[in-house]
């Protein structure tokens, strides 16, 4: 099917919801604490239901997806997120604010699942990954701004108004979809099953080899990810006491270099080819995340040593994950939704456990992040010699 140029950044400015709206509030971890009575490390509990909200929301989104089209469960889900964004800012403690979080990404998650389905609708093999790549290259600009922002309006504003931004991007992505997006996927092609039924598709895609190798892969390294995400500010601005701004740099230059390696990739794969590309980003990961574990557990090392294994690391999942999101999805061109759904769903499962338990095991230094990293790491690795005809 052909598609606009303009249609890709579309899409990534969708899937920026969910790096928008984890990384923007992640230099106010601190403030936030302050401000609603937590002990330090507790505000990453609102972390924690961000990603459970997002592995639920998935399973829903894309059944929706599959059943009703792309448009319409994006604009309803987008709205939620408005909503429940707001709501955030205007938490007045802990538990309210985690619950809402919980809201805003039960809906955003229509905005991280659907354009991938949309891919699916559009191309197949290195065509969906260059698609795939281009869409990244988007929604990577969204890790490297969100940071430094959130870090820049701390020093104006206080913590509420960050979320009085991320209602108002969500204002911005369901304006979009309401008057540019198309819809992809054409009414013959809906599914409408019962419940039993599309739990039967589900258990299906779930008993597919190729499609669990390569959603394992793509779950080790969101488990590496948010361990990242959920660390890094403790051991950052609490244990190498960087301002907000440096963190937000340095959060940067890791975006960057996973935009880099992201956009290398289509440039590599018919010499190189999607397999190989992708067994090497797992082992790049493995390699970093090693070495992050021998300087925590050592206690050794300044600060940019340990920023440099994590962009190494960020860089390596720039060629694994485009590469792994095209082969789940690969062989469920028919339910593209449902794919995409329950891959996100167990993304997100292990990205809420990862969360919960970088902030339960945090004890003022860099071993729970890097031991946490390591093993997401290790579970990627594991997956990828399972993939057919590794």
């Amino acid at each position: 099917m052909p598609f606009p140029r303009w249609l890709p950044p579309l899409l990534g400015v969708l899937i920026a919801v969910g790096p928008v709206s984890t990384d923007m509030y992640l230099p106010a971890f601190p403030a936030i604490e302050a401000a609603l009575g937590g002990r330090p490390g507790t505000a990453q509990v609102t972390l924690a239901t961000w990603f459970a909200g997002l592995a639920a929301g998935q399973i829903a989104q894309g059944t929706l997806a599959d059943r009703f089209g792309r448009r319409l469960p994006l604009i309803l889900g987008t709205a939620l997120y408005t909503l429940a964004s707001a709501g955030c800012a205007l938490s007045p403690d802990l538990p309210t604010l985690a619950f809402m979080r919980f809201l805003a990404a039960f809906g955003g998650s229509a905005s991280m699942v659907i354009p991938r389905a949309i891919v699916r609708d559009l191309a197949d093999g290195h065509a969906a990954a260059r698609l795939m790549s281009r869409l990244m290259l988007v929604m990577g600009v969204a890790p490297i701004l969100a940071p430094s922002l959130g870090g820049l309006v701390l020093r104006v504003a206080d913590w509420h108004t960050i979320f009085w931004i991320a209602a108002l991007y969500g204002v911005v992505c369901c304006i979009v979809v309401a008057l540019a997006l198309p819809e992809t996927l054409p009414p013959r092609a809906r599914i409408r099953l019962g419940p039993l039924a599309l739990a039967g598709r589900y258990v299906t895609v779930a008993r597919e080899r190729s499609f669990v190798s390569h959603a394992m892969i793509l779950s080790g390294t969101s488990f590496v990810t948010f361990a990242y995400l959920g660390g890094s500010p403790d051991v950052f601005i609490t244990l190498f006491q960087l301002a907000p701004s440096q963190y937000g740099a340095v959060f940067g230059a890791c975006a960057a270099g996973f935009i880099a390696a992201s956009q290398i990739n289509p440039l590599l794969l018919q010499r190189v080819g999607g397999s190989r590309l992708l067994r090497g980003g797992v082992l790049g990961s493995l390699v970093a995340t090693v070495t992050l574990a021998a300087l925590a557990m050592g206690g050794v090392g300044p600060w940019w040593a340990y920023a440099g294994c994590v962009l190494v690391n960020a860089a390596s999942n720039g060629f694994s994950n485009p590469n792994a999101t095209v082969g789940a999805l690969s062989r469920h061109g028919a339910h593209a939704g449902s794919a995409s759904a329950l891959m996100g769903t167990l993304q997100f499962s292990l990205g809420a456990v990862s969360g919960l338990l970088v902030g339960v095991l945090a004890d003022g230094t860099a071993r729970p992040m890097a031991l946490l990293m390591l093993l997401g790491a290790t579970v990627a690795a594991v997956a990828d010699r399972a993939r057919p005809g590794a």
